[in-house]
Parts: structure tokens; C-alpha cells; sequence
């Protein structure tokens, strides 16, 4: 990624060497993996629509087959948004009007319900994988108000906390008193308490 980010970039921003940790959970990775696996199915869905009904033994079905890709390209996006949680729970919706449509096409006169049993199978292990995530999902975002992510490993400062103390020790012991010369040279005057 960084590559691509420098290549969009204008010429005088410094370049990005590398990156460092995340922040995300595991539950958020694996939602944006599910975000991107959602639009390439709804491209496929969308673009080959006519192949895939007649591969699952739905024949004139192709108008359904690219509603569900359209369903499943959104589901993706808004899975990777700032609305993951939502996005997933759009996705596990939505496969099950996927798992009705196969379950259509099991039917006994259907040569092709083989591929459709296929399909469903793979449908019904994404449909737990959607719903193990939308709940792990939901108990980050349930989480007790004195439990929230750690940051005790980052300063804020590039070159760590302990060089930003140097800094300040060494500024410190160079600056010594009087800070004005023409006070600490001025007599006090005459019947001062001082």
C-alpha cells in the first residue's frame, strides 16, 4: 500500500518508508477482508450473472442474480467503512435471501442442484464466518468505558519519550539564572527592604 500511496502523492510530500503497527482488531481486518471478498463476489455476480444462473440450474433468473451482486457490492462498501458493524450485519441479511434462492434451486426437476448444494454449502460457512464477526464486532463496540485500546506504547514523540527528556534536561541546564541582565545588575536602591 505504501507504494501506491507514494505514487499519488505530490512531488514535494515526503515519501512513506513504511508503516507501522495497526490499530485494528482482529475482528476489523477480517471485516475488511469480508468488505473486499463482498465486491468482487457482487462484480462477478453482476457481470457474469447469465453464466451463474444457468451454472446453478436458474435459468431466465439473471435480473435476480444482478440484484444480488448490486446488494453484495454495497454490503462491501459500507463493510469497509466507518460503518463495519453495519455492513456485516447487511451482509449476514443478505446471505440469507442468498440461502432462500439456493434453497429454490435444489428442487428435484433442477439437473444442476448439485452445483446449487455446493453453492449453498459455501454460502452457509460465509454466513458463519459474517455472523462470528458481526458479533465480535458488536462486543468491541460494547466494550466497558474503562477497557478501551491501549496506547501505552506510543509517546507522541518520533524519537521516543527518554530523547524528548534528554532534549528538555539539556535546555534546562543551559538556561541558568539571571534570565535578564539588566536585573540581575541593577543595585537595589536605597531603603529597600531588599
Amino acid at each position: 500500500m505504501a507504494f501506491l500511496s507514494n505514487l499519488t502523492r505530490p512531488k514535494g510530500d515526503p515519501k512513506i518508508l513504511s508503516t507501522g503497527p495497526t490499530a485494528q482488531t482482529g475482528a476489523e481486518r477480517l471485516a475488511k477482508g469480508l468488505g473486499w471478498f463482498s465486491i468482487g463476489l457482487g462484480l462477478t455476480e453482476l457481470f457474469a450473472a447469465r453464466r451463474l444462473s444457468r451454472g446453478l440450474g436458474l435459468y431466465g433468473h439473471a435480473p435476480l442474480i444482478r440484484a444480488v451482486g448490486l446488494r453484495e457490492i454495497f454490503s462491501g462498501m459500507m463493510t469497509l467503512s466507518t460503518e463495519k458493524e453495519m455492513g456485516v450485519k447487511s451482509r449476514v441479511a443478505g446471505d440469507g435471501l442468498d440461502i432462500a434462492v439456493l434453497m429454490a434451486a435444489l428442487r428435484p426437476d433442477n439437473y444442476r442442484r448439485g452445483n446449487a448444494a455446493a453453492a449453498l454449502a459455501m454460502v452457509v460457512g460465509i454466513t458463519l464466518v459474517d455472523v462470528m464477526v458481526a458479533k465480535a464486532l458488536a462486543s468491541e463496540r460494547a466494550r466497558p468505558s474503562g477497557r478501551g485500546r491501549d496506547y501505552g506504547d506510543r509517546s507522541g514523540f518520533p524519537k521516543g519519550i527518554e530523547a524528548a527528556r534528554n532534549v528538555s534536561r539539556d535546555k534546562k541546564a543551559g538556561a541558568t539564572q539571571p534570565t535578564s541582565p539588566s536585573l540581575a545588575a541593577s543595585p537595589a536602591p536605597a531603603g529597600s527592604l531588599g
